[in-house]
C-alpha cells in the first residue's frame, strides 16, 4: 500500500492500535467468540481454528495488517478520505475492523462521511450494537468509545 493510501502512521497509527487493541483484548489461544466464531489476538478470525496459538508479536503484527487492511477497504468507498477530520477518521477504521469493511461500505456512517456531515456520522456509527441478531452490552460500550473519538474530530 502507498503511503498516500493511508492515514495509519506515526500518532495516528499508534493511537488506532492502542485503542483497538484494548477493546479487542489479546488472547493468544483461539476461542470462539460471542457468536461462535474462532477468533484468536485481537479479533482476528480469517482462517483461524479452534486449538490454534500465537505469540504476541504476531498477534501485534496481525493488527498492524488488518487495520491497513480495514482502512483500505473503507478508504475504498469513500469520495475524499483525505478530507475527514483525523479523529473521526480513525474511529471509523475501528468500526470498519470490527463490523467488516463490506458492512461500513453498505452503512449509513459511510453515507453521511460521504456527504461531510461528520455528526451524523458519528451517530450512525453508535447504532453497530448488535450480534448474533442480539444488542451487546460489550458493543454498545466500545460505540460509545468510538462515537467519543468521532466527535472530536467531528467538533474540529
Amino acid at each position: 500500500m502507498k503511503a498516500t493510501q493511508t492515514r495509519l502512521a506515526g500518532a495516528s497509527a499508534a493511537l488506532i492500535i492502542a485503542f483497538v487493541g484494548a477493546w479487542e483484548g489479546l488472547r493468544t489461544s483461539a476461542y470462539k467468540d460471542v457468536v461462535g466464531v474462532s477468533t484468536i489476538c485481537y479479533g482476528e478470525t480469517k482462517g483461524v481454528k479452534m486449538g490454534d496459538t500465537a505469540a504476541k508479536a504476531e498477534c501485534d503484527a496481525m493488527l498492524d495488517a488488518s487495520l491497513k487492511e480495514h482502512e483500505a477497504g473503507m478508504r475504498s468507498c469513500l469520495k475524499a478520505p483525505e478530507n475527514i477530520p483525523i479523529k473521526t477518521y480513525l474511529a471509523m477504521v475501528s468500526l470498519s475492523y470490527n463490523i467488516g469493511s463490506g458492512a461500513f461500505c453498505k452503512s449509513t456512517a459511510r453515507r453521511r462521511l460521504n456527504e461531510g456531515n461528520w455528526t451524523g456520522a458519528c451517530k450512525a456509527a453508535t447504532w453497530f450494537n448488535r450480534a448474533g441478531g442480539r444488542k451487546v452490552q460489550g458493543l454498545v460500550n466500545r460505540r460509545q468509545d468510538e462515537y467519543k473519538l468521532c466527535m472530536q474530530g467531528a467538533k474540529g
